[in-house]
């Protein structure tokens, strides 16, 4: 059975608000580079540990960025370059989010 939707819901779907991609896109870069470069300081200032072989290491698992952020490390300099890759990678994540979410809307409308 069939709902018939009333002029109260179809001018809710019809108001449904669009992103704008620029403005998500710059939202999103800022905070996952401010998330990288607060995380990598953090755990600078907060220091590392002595493994087995007597190496000193600081924030092995947050190390593994490197494996995809050339040039990263943790480090107050790699702090620098993180927030520009999480800049950048947060950027295209937003802007393709509000994309792909402003095309269901006007899809639907």
């Amino acid at each position: 059975m069939a709902k018939i939707i009333d002029s109260g819901d179809e001018k809710l779907f019809k108001g449904a608000l669009l992103f704008n991609a620029k403005t998500l896109g710059l939202v999103f870069g800022l905070l996952f580079g401010l998330v990288i470069f607060i995380a990598t300081n953090w755990l600078v200032i907060k220091g590392g540990h002595i493994n087995e072989s007597g190496g000193y290491v600081v924030g092995p698992h947050l190390q593994l960025l490197s494996q995809f952020f050339i040039g990263y490390r943790v480090s107050f300099f790699g702090s620098i370059i993180g927030f520009g890759y999480g800049f950048a990678v947060g950027t295209f994540a937003g802007a393709l989010f509000a994309g792909i979410y402003n095309k269901i809307v006007e899809f639907r409308n």
